[in-house]
């Protein structure tokens, strides 16, 4: 299919969808449809999208909330410390372990990570307040668990409603025990997403973790001309460590790894590295900037999604240091291209030309495009959940055609676009998957790799491989359609 015809029927798809609205929905929602092109240099997005407005309220999101951008994100891979789903148990309930944060320690002595911890409001707590509750919950976690390093108080949305003031009492039981307490004022109806949720963490982490700069966590490490920073890998089934290995191998020290296997003695020590290796820049662009201003630590983005992707990546770090750093680089480059060669000759001629739609949030709605071209696969969709305008600006420089960009789909458009465009993989979230297999397309769930993973790194492209490779190619899509449906068949 020509670049001409691509983008004639990714322009009819964006039309078609939105005469499906009423004249007013139908405009609001025209600011978040368009075709991206890389050559197009008047749109000031990529397809010149809007991001980061309200839901229209009835249409069915798939965004979470302030809280999920906090607890289920950038505080809850925290290993080390105790999180507290502040209200009802809904929520701590069906945030617990969902992401596939991995790490290291034993659960429930020294990390708590998939342990679900909830002050369990109930009636009388919404109409008398919750504040007693709240500190008699982190008297108990610190007799049950005194390995703990902290407590962060995830507030749900009664707590904002009924003003409840989480932080005068967690600073009441901090000053009393010395302990380090967080509190996060994360309530769910705040803002339009979870990408709010990922700011007030942020912010918490400023002003508890390195203005508070907690003096409990034994002897300050002692700096090298070669430590970095990884800020905002949450370690995906092991993502983080794959990313690493790599790191260690061109002879760079990391000493912070976070929030993923993170620790909050890494997270304290993190003002001391050279350079911060910033990896989900939504999430954590904000205390990124914070230490780069404060503190003097310079940031760069990277992207470990793909050999072409990790290759850039790495050539880029590695040019912040010095020529010994650099010629390491190289070598770990060429140590892993047999790797890489045996991968593209097994999986490509099996992937080539196929077509891929994206969905999904954070950075990998750009971040994969290049993994997926690895492969000889074709991006023809992409769009994020929570992104902001920044987010589509980079996505312009991922894309090498014209490319459907949708922001905060909503299943009626993403469905449509599927069926107008037909692509040979879907690749979004979890609550998705279902309605595209029962449609017989193939399908991977990219928020936490469908059970599988790592993915970054070279050890993770050929996992990646494999698993495009088995959701296209399985036997089981030839077996989709009734016998009855089928021509030919009675």
């Amino acid at each position: 299919m020509g670049p001409e015809s691509l983008e004639a029927r990714q322009k009819a798809a964006v039309e078609e969808v939105l005469k499906a609205y009423p004249e007013k929905a139908a405009k609001n929602r025209a600011k978040h449809l368009g075709v991206g092109s890389p050559e197009d240099e008047s749109q000031k997005t990529c397809g010149n999208v809007r991001s980061n407005k309200k839901t229209v309220p009835g249409v069915m999101s798939q965004r979470g909330c302030a809280y999920a951008g906090s607890k289920g994100v950038v505080w809850g891979p925290v290993k080390d410390m105790v999180h507290i789903s502040h209200g009802p148990i809904g929520c701590g309930q069906y945030s617990r372990a969902g992401r596939r944060n991995y790490y290291i320690g034993t659960t429930g002595v020294d990390t708590f990570v998939t342990m679900n911890f909830s002050s369990d409001f109930q009636e009388k707590d919404i109409v008398f307040g919750g504040d007693k509750k709240l500190t008699t919950c982190l008297k108990e976690i610190d007799e049950l668990f005194p390995l703990n390093n902290g407590i962060t108080v995830q507030s749900e949305c009664p707590i904002g409603l009924i003003g409840d003031d989480i932080n005068a009492a967690s600073k009441a039981y901090a000053n009393s025990t010395g302990n380090t307490i967080v509190p996060v004022n994360c309530e769910g109806f705040r803002g339009v997403s979870q990408s709010l949720g990922h700011h007030i963490a942020n912010d918490t982490v400023r002003d508890y973790v390195f203005d508070a700069n907690p003096t409990t966590l034994g002897e300050p490490i002692e700096v090298t001309d070669y430590d970095v920073a990884i800020i905002g890998d949450y370690n995906i089934g092991g993502d983080a460590w794959s990313s690493r290995i790599l790191l260690e191998e061109m002879g760079l020290r990391v000493i912070a790894q976070w929030s993923g296997d993170a620790t909050l003695k890494e997270m304290v020590q993190t003002t001391k590295a050279k350079l911060n290796l910033l990896h989900c820049y939504r999430s954590m662009n904000y205390i990124s900037r914070h230490m780069e201003k404060e503190y003097g630590i310079p940031w760069i983005e990277y992207n470990f999604f793909g050999p072409s992707q990790t290759i850039k990546s790495l050539r880029k770090i590695a040019a912040f240091f010095d020529e010994s750093i650099q010629a390491k680089c190289e070598e770990v480059i060429a140590k892993y291209q047999p790797l890489v060669d045996a991968i593209t000759n097994k999986y490509r001629p099996r992937l080539e030309g196929k077509t891929v739609m994206l969905f999904v949030g954070g950075l990998r709605p750009r971040h994969v495009i290049g993994a997926y071209e690895d492969l000889g696969m074709e991006v023809i969709g992409t769009g994020y959940e929570f992104a902001h305008d920044d987010d589509y600006k980079r996505t312009k420089d991922e894309i090498f055609r014209s490319t459907v960009i949708y922001d905060d789909v909503n299943e009626y458009e993403l469905e449509a676009f599927v069926k107008k465009l037909q692509p040979d993989l879907v690749a979004s979230g979890i609550k998705e998957k279902y309605v595209f297999q029962k449609m017989g397309l193939p399908y991977r769930q990219m928020h936490s790799w469908d059970y599988s993973g790592p993915y970054h790194g070279y050890d993770g492209f050929a996992i990646f491989a494999k698993d495009m490779d088995l959701a296209i190619n399985s036997p089981v899509w030839a077996h989709t359609k009734a016998p009855w449906d089928k021509e030919g068949e009675a």
